[in-house]
């Protein structure tokens, strides 16, 4: 079986390491183009990218596949490329261009898509982020084949496993991962034997909106509870944070304390090496453990402390 990839982030890399390492052939991957990255803000190709060239994988990297925008004759280039390589299937995971209908019905078999979220649950750009935030206790991978809506279409297969307390939308970005490697694998599989079925997405869904750095600012009259898992959900991307005499300092490790005060929400309690950095909530206290200011690196909060004491400030 013929497959072209269609994929950016690490998330998609690992899912095609995976098909190639089982040894289905990969004559395209389609990947976003070079973007600047890092302090020097130099060209970076994308994970998907150096995974390919490192296997001699031919790469084509579209800024759109819009016939009717804003660029169409590169769109128009990307269809010709997709019908003149000889496949039975696109593979698609994170890529970030829409896919639009002209291009979903290239594939003689379709474009099947690896999502992470338990669909109809949290479609959309950010899923593993909205899981964490909204305190589900499950997450996971649906491998589905693609239509024009967006997250819409019929499911193929179908994984969860549990979000543990302390996980981060890094550290469950890194277990879906796996996870949709080995589901794709076994796709294929399933869809060369003609043995995939796919089931309509149940009624319910919910969206799972890009994530701003706005939204990183902590709203301290919200509860303790919600604020730690905001700081779990935005690790390591874009990094929650509070600010301190206009100073944003980044939480990178919290936890809620059960416990009343009658503080001013933003309030610190108490900082110190053995207790971490108390703060009041809306409801309940906020205990942070790991902290960075503008410029430093992430430390534990003794050793932030160190050099830039908090007791008796006040986040706002």
């Amino acid at each position: 079986m013929k497959i072209i990839f269609a994929g950016t982030p690490e998330f998609a890399a690992v899912a095609l390491q995976a098909l190639y390492l089982a040894g289905f052939d990969i004559p395209l991957v389609m990947t976003q183009p070079d973007r600047p990255a890092g302090r020097g803000m130099q060209l970076q190709a994308s994970a998907v990218k150096r995974f390919a060239l490192a296997h001699d994988i031919a790469v084509a990297q579209p800024t759109s596949l819009r016939l009717d925008g804003k660029y169409p004759e590169i769109a128009q280039q990307a269809h010709d490329l997709l019908r003149a390589t000889p496949h039975d299937v696109m593979v698609v995971a994170a890529y970030g261009l829409i896919l639009p209908r002209s291009i979903l019905q290239i594939p003689p078999l379709g474009c099947i898509n690896i999502h992470a979220s338990l669909l109809p649950r949290w479609r959309g750009a950010a899923p593993i982020h909205r899981a964490i935030e909204a305190g589900d206790t499950a997450a996971g991978v649906t491998i589905m084949q693609m239509e024009e809506g967006l997250d819409t279409g019929p499911m193929l297969l179908m994984e969860s496993l549990p979000i543990e307390p302390f996980d981060t939308t890094g550290t469950l970005h890194d277990k879906l991962a796996e996870l949709g490697g080995r589901m794709i694998v076994e796709a294929m599989v399933g869809l060369q034997q003609g043995k995939l079925k796919a089931t309509p997405q149940p009624n319910g869904a919910s969206y799972a909106a890009k994530i701003t750095k706005e939204e990183a600012l902590l709203d301290f009259l919200l509860s303790a509870a919600a604020l730690a898992r905001k700081v779990r959900a935005f690790n390591p991307f874009p990094g929650a944070f509070g600010s301190i005499d206009g100073i944003p300092i980044k939480f990178w490790q919290a936890q809620e304390v059960a416990a009343e005060t009658a503080a001013t929400p933003g309030q610190v309690l108490a900082a110190g090496a053995h207790e971490g950095v108390l703060i009041a909530c809306g409801e309940g206290i906020l205990r942070v453990d790991e902290l960075q200011k503008p410029g430093g690196k992430r430390l534990p909060a003794a050793e932030f402390l160190k050099g830039f004491p908090l007791e008796g400030r006040r986040f706002s």
